[in-house]
């Protein structure tokens, strides 16, 4: 007896399984939003330049300095001793060699020692405008004068600065006046110059973080910028910065900002300039370049108060955004 078995139904199987409730998408909770551009590279920088070593640093470092400079001072004069006994000629030579690098070493520590000397010298320029202002005296403006015109005594460019305010110097019989027209006279010009190295700076450092990929070099790049930048402002207002003299104008100017809060990114930077905003929801590199020029514009400001022979009164302070839209035209169109 033959028993009929049954074929295997084809279909769909249907296995039920206890799922939990999917969310529809008005349940679903917000992509969150991306945060804005904060200028990480000049973060860094200010950061970088307002860290302050310890004593047991600086006494490492200056221990690792002399033993360096100790080993090879020693190994270049063994060196030339040895080519001595082994030929004079070749001896006397390479010590010639040594004595030139020995020169310019000391040339270059005396220029060092110049530019802080000059640096001092604004400073006591600027203290001595603050007291005069207070005082309101003539004699006290007049003396003021006197130093301003024997600081740009050697620049032909403020020839007609000097010759315009020793003609009307004897019109003007308060002080305060005084001191008024010679910030127009001196300061007006030099503010323009120091605000188109500001704005080329803030060029430079917003191009290189909207177009270099690598976050180590924006930072190379913009520390040695605000370097370069401040070392000109100085320049520009009367003062040689050397190398230590613009790393400790830059600290200055760093520790200045960050007393008065100005080195914080506010939200509404990106849109107050140049229509940051919108461009950094299109590209967060290019909203990353705005940031950091418009933090550089005011690290460059900043370095105008400090390097400045007189204080900003007679004359408006430029703004930062007036600054950054100037060096900003063109660039993020």
């Amino acid at each position: 007896m033959s028993v009929k078995t049954q074929p295997p139904r084809r279909g769909p199987v249907v296995i039920e399984a206890d799922l939990p409730d999917v969310e529809t998408p008005e349940q679903a909770a917000p992509v969150p939003e991306l945060r804005p551009p904060q200028g990480r590279a000049m973060q860094q920088v200010t950061a970088l330049a307002a860290r302050k070593p310890g004593w047991l640093a600086r006494l490492f470092w200056g221990g690792v300095s002399g033993l360096i400079g100790m080993m090879v001072s020693i190994a270049l004069w063994d060196f030339v001793a040895r080519l001595l006994v082994r030929n004079v000629l070749l001896g006397q030579v390479a010590l010639g060699f040594m004595a030139l690098i020995a020169g310019i070493l000391i040339i270059l520590f005396l220029r060092e020692l110049a530019a802080f000397s000059r640096l001092a010298r604004v400073d006591n320029i600027r203290q001595q405008v603050q007291d005069a202002t207070k005082d309101a005296g003539r004699p006290a403006a007049e003396k003021i004068i006197i130093r301003l015109n024997s600081l740009y005594a050697g620049r032909a460019e403020m020839r007609w600065a000097r010759d315009v305010l020793a003609d009307q110097q004897g019109e003007i019989i308060d002080g305060a006046d005084l001191l008024a027209m010679a910030e127009r006279q001196f300061m007006e010009p030099l503010d323009r110059a120091a605000a188109r190295e500001i704005q080329g700076a803030a060029r430079n450092v917003a191009a290189a973080t909207a177009l270099v990929p690598m976050a180590a070099i924006d930072v190379l790049v913009a520390l040695s910028a605000n370097i370069r930048m401040v070392r000109r402002i100085a320049e520009v207002y009367g003062g040689r910065a050397g190398v230590l003299g613009s790393w400790r104008l830059l600290r200055a100017v760093v520790t200045h900002l960050l007393a008065t809060g100005l080195v914080a990114v506010g939200d509404d930077m990106l849109g107050s300039v140049l229509g940051g905003g919108a461009l950094s929801k299109v590209s967060r590199k290019f909203g990353e370049g705005v940031i950091n020029g418009a933090l550089t514009t005011r690290v460059g400001l900043a370095a105008m108060e400090i390097c400045r022979p007189m204080p900003f009164n007679a004359l408006k302070r430029p703004s930062v955004s007036g600054v950054l839209k100037k060096a900003l035209v063109g660039l993020f169109s």
